[in-house]
């Protein structure tokens, strides 16, 4: 970026647990998302995103970090982001951004692991040195759904003071955001970082809830392909709901995105919007989303300011790996050579080269597994005598998925052990392996099936 353009402001709305299939730009047919569609046709679409980790706590790590979970250690949920970690917000507040943070958090307590004290911060107020350089504007909560319900509850701000608020929860988190950009001067970009929990399910009901009267909307609502025909989960009792939950959320994006017009901030700031991971209700485990399967991997991603208009639509694969370099490519920051990912605005130009052709995935908690994502292949290995909540790597793993996406893009015919695809199975372990070396994993035994 040149050094005598103004350096735009930008505003990272962040989801949690939504499918990319609730969007109406990625083939939703309901109506969901009216303005993060809108958004898409002024902006950029990236068709194929994915996370690297679908699990809340290692999803935000590594958008904090910029590296893959096992290298900060945060590989499953319950593990602190290292204090010493120079985050995005110690970058861009570096270089002259003012810096907040608004909703979920979930990176500041540790709990189980061994030879570390349990510090615990779901309930309390996280202190300054655990919130990862936010230190301009801070209202938050590290387990927002433990300081709240869908209505009512609150978060901590700057002075550990709580903050109550009555109402659906996206509603009053968008009050607040409106209320931030009211405030701002003008004398310095902002990074605001916008964490909602939702459409992510309210852990003590087990259920999600959408705003009163939202899920009868959608009670004769189509059913993705991937569920189809599934007896286990509850998706049958929940999909109402969780659309309801989509459609209030894309109508608080439009709230945003009105007021920044009103205050006459819209062409001054960059807008990405995407989510830590989706959800497969519990069809393909015993829990949301902790699976290589691409409900619960595959992301909306969508971008919109300067440097990304036009509505354009990229069908390379990206990976939220790819999003701490992004961001701070817009802010006119080098990322730091260490981080694994690529900045994506090389893509939107159309002057990346070598862009990968697939994408890495991690997975714990469920499992100790590891996936790669091509646009035809997935395939996946396990490490079955570890545990997922115990254990961040293996040296030994199992294959355990191999899906043909061109033929089967619902997954439901797992050809891992198949004779006829032994050799696209072994390409596809030698790129696996080499991403997880990549990682600084080292190379493990792959155990055909």
């Amino acid at each position: 970026m040149a050094a005598s353009q103004r350096r735009p402001n930008i505003i990272f709305f962040f989801t949690d647990q939504q499918r990319a299939d609730t969007v109406g730009c990625y083939g939703s047919p309901m109506g969901l998302t009216q303005n993060l569609d809108a958004m898409a046709s002024e902006g950029v679409r990236f068709e194929l995103a994915f996370t690297a980790q679908p699990v809340c706590g290692p999803a935000r790590s590594l958008l904090q970090s910029g590296l893959y979970p096992t290298a900060t250690g945060c590989f499953r949920n319950g593990i602190a982001l290292p204090l010493e970690t120079r985050t995005i917000a110690h970058q861009m507040r570096d270089a002259g951004y003012e810096v907040g943070y608004i909703g979920k958090w979930h990176l500041a307590s540790t709990q189980g692991v061994p030879g570390e004290p349990s510090v615990d911060y779901t309930t309390k107020p996280v202190p300054p040195e655990r919130r990862g350089g936010y230190d301009d504007f801070w209202l938050a909560a590290d387990i927002l759904e433990f300081t709240s319900s869908p209505y009512g509850g609150g978060y901590f701000d700057g002075d550990g003071d709580f903050v109550p608020f009555d109402g659906y929860r996206v509603e009053s988190q968008t009050d607040h955001v409106l209320d931030y950009l009211r405030t701002r001067d003008g004398e310095k970009p902002f990074f605001l970082f916008l964490s909602y929990l939702e459409p992510h399910h309210q852990n003590d009901l087990n259920r999600y809830v959408a705003p009163h009267g939202y899920a009868e909307r959608y009670e004769e609502y189509p059913v993705p392909g991937d569920l189809i025909g599934q007896d286990g989960g509850d998706w049958q009792e929940n999909l109402p709901d969780y659309y309801g939950i989509c459609a209030s959320i894309d109508e608080n994006l439009g709230r945003l995105r009105a007021e920044l017009e009103r205050l006459g901030l819209a062409d001054d700031t960059l807008i990405l919007y995407t989510t830590d991971h989706g959800s497969h209700f519990r069809t393909r485990n015993s829990e949301y989303k902790r699976s290589c399967h691409e409900a619960s991997i595959r992301l909306p991603m969508v971008a919109c300011g300067p440097g990304c208009r036009g509505g354009k639509v990229k069908d390379d694969l990206v990976s939220l790996v790819d999003v701490p370099p992004t961001l701070l490519e817009w802010a006119g920051i080098e990322a730091p050579e260490h981080y694994h990912g690529r900045s994506l605005q090389p893509l939107v130009d159309g002057t990346a080269v070598d862009w990968p052709d697939e994408v890495f995935v991690q997975i714990s908690e469920s499992q100790v597994g590891r996936a790669i994502r091509t646009k035809r292949w997935k395939y996946c290995i396990d490490a079955p005598d570890k545990s997922g909540w115990r254990d961040a790597d293996s040296p030994r793993y199992v294959e355990q998925y191999l899906y043909d996406l061109q033929a089967d893009p619902h997954e439901r015919t797992n050809l891992v052990g198949d004779p006829g695809y032994r050799q696209v199975a072994d390409e596809l372990a030698e790129r696996l392996i080499a991403r997880m070396v990549a990682a600084g994993e080292k190379a493990p035994e792959i155990v055909t099936a």
